[in-house]
């Protein structure tokens, strides 16, 4: 297992590099599909430094098209433009990381990784296969073996080793970022003392699948997919923007497309025409085009397909007995947090899972007309809630249950 790049490795010298991407090479890694794949390599930026005792680290997992970078970060002196410039960049979660903010990088160090499988730096279908599977160092692509949210978490839990964190002081993650960061209580529970699991839920719902399988035929019937070997041609981006499309009505909640959108007609556009296939756009059409194309632009088919299936497959009590006795082996304190307009994870799968936890715990409410999206949306709700339960200046003893090794 190696750094390389800006990883931390604890010598004197050195330099400070906040939201720099770097990489830990893992090696082969076990799945639980029983293939072993090999040459893992993992991406992640960090914020902040690690304290002496390695007890002020921070967890924060993205969402199924997130990345690694929650907020600007500071290159090295001398850092080539595109270094500085990717470092310097807004992050998704700058609400919630940064300087005096609730995860504050003057006091915590934050650590973000790109999930296994993803496409910003970590190992997945668009990397070149090693000579041990193509000779030619041709993309993996079709042959990109299944992974699950329990093997991305334990390819996580090699950078956790490789940059000297035994225990996170919070693991926390909304969307697929929930899944991981519950998966990680459960799976490494003496090294998780608290957890925050938002607008996620402890298994994937059948109509959560159902959406999920919807996107990824859209993806593999667009001609261009090829089965997933596309990476010598055309990129699928007509299956990927539907993709995007489908998801994206269950991301937002139903009254605030109307309150946006209404029947509008985009200006400058009839929505009456002479045929069904001339006519003009509705704003929510032109809407979901524009939020197709942004993704289409940014992202790689084949890791939103891995991704998606990843998530699909997510359920915290597989192979592990009942939910309540999955659970029962957690050592930690508990956010668990619901948005109250959300159709893709409702409030009441939050409830299942604050029911089956070990201790009692409340589940908290964030207010949004938003829908899903409002967990992405709300930071100041979310940064509340954090600083009021898991990570206030006295946190509660965490639950000493018998630890049991993963």
């Amino acid at each position: 297992m190696t750094l390389v790049g800006g990883g931390r490795t604890g010598a004197p010298d050195f330099v400070r590099e906040d939201g720099v991407l770097a990489y830990v090479d893992v090696g082969d890694l076990p799945l639980e599909s029983g293939v072993v794949l090999p040459g893992v390599r993992l991406a992640y930026e960090t914020w902040g430094e690690l304290d002496a005792d390695g007890s002020n680290a921070v967890l924060v997992e993205h969402a199924l098209t997130g990345d690694a970078h929650l907020a600007p970060g500071r290159a090295r002196e001398h850092a080539p433009e595109v270094e500085r410039t990717r470092a310097e960049a807004p992050g998704w979660c700058e609400g919630l990381v940064g300087p005096g903010r609730v995860i504050d990088t003057d006091r915590y160090f934050v650590v973000s990784i790109n999930m296994l499988g993803g496409c910003y730096g970590s190992t997945g279908p668009a990397t070149p296969a090693p000579s041990s599977v193509d000779p030619t160092g041709a993309p993996w692509g079709s042959r990109f073996p299944f992974v699950t949210i329990r093997d991305g978490v334990r390819a996580e839990a090699a950078v956790a080793d490789a940059l000297g964190i035994r225990q996170w002081r919070l693991v926390i993650g909304g969307s697929m970022g929930g899944a991981r960061a519950l998966e990680w209580a459960v799976t490494f529970p003496d090294r998780v003392r608290a957890c925050g699991v938002v607008a996620a839920c402890a298994a994937s719902s059948a109509e959560q699948i159902a959406w999920g399988q919807a996107q990824n035929l859209a993806l593999r019937q667009d001609p261009a997919f090829r089965g997933g070997d596309y990476y010598d041609g055309e990129f699928p981006t007509v299956g990927l923007g539907l993709a995007r499309r489908i998801a994206h009505i269950t991301y937002r909640s139903a009254a605030e497309l109307q309150t946006r959108f209404s029947r509008d007609p985009q200006p400058g556009e009839s929505v009456l025409g002479s045929t069904a296939g001339d006519r003009g756009r509705y704003k929510v059409e032109s809407y979901l085009d524009h939020q197709a194309s942004k993704l289409a632009d940014r992202f790689d088919a084949n890791s939103y397909l891995t991704l998606n299936e990843a998530l699909m497959s997510h359920d915290v009590a597989r192979g592990r007995g009942t939910l309540r006795e999955a659970l029962a082996r957690t050592r930690c304190d508990w956010l668990v947090a619901a948005v109250d307009s959300d159709r893709l994870y409702f409030p009441s799968e939050s409830d299942a899972l604050c029911e089956a936890l070990p201790v009692p715990v409340t589940r908290q409410t964030i207010r949004s007309d938003a829908g899903h999206d409002g967990f992405l949306i709300e930071d100041a709700q979310l940064g509340e809630l954090v600083a009021r339960t898991v990570l206030s200046s006295t946190p509660a003893e965490p639950s000493r249950n018998s630890p049991i090794t993963p």
